[in-house]
């Protein structure tokens, strides 16, 4: 069994190659997927300016449960909705280097479903 910081050094490596081909633009910003064991985080980057335009997680939000799909949706809907109202309809995915799947994509389809297009 891979101990859990092996598994993080891995997931980072994943995501950093990731990141060598996808940049967000002030046109096209990356929407960006943090998950810990407990809670779930999103946010929309313009990575020209650096600077972050919109962001929602379960524990910022106060959303009762943290860690399930649920809670991802949740999310996904909220950034979904935030990202809207400030201007922005198309974005990158960034996966983050988890695998799509479970909360990643259940945070993935209800931004999509709330409007964001990718």
């Amino acid at each position: 069994m891979i101990a859990q910081t092996e598994r993080n050094k891995i997931r980072s490596r994943v995501h950093n190659r990731i990141r060598e081909k996808l940049s967000g633009t002030a046109e096209r910003p990356r929407l960006n997927v943090y998950r810990s064991l407990n809670h779930i985080y999103a946010q929309v980057i313009d990575d020209l300016k650096g600077e972050t335009l919109v962001s929602a997680s379960t524990l910022a939000n106060k959303i009762a449960t943290g860690g399930n799909v649920a809670a991802a949706k949740e999310v996904g809907k909220l950034v979904a909705e935030q990202a809207i109202s400030k201007g922005v309809k198309k974005v990158v995915f960034d996966r983050g280097g988890y695998l799509y799947h479970g909360r990643i994509k259940a945070l993935a389809d209800a931004a999509r479903e709330a409007g964001l297009e990718f």
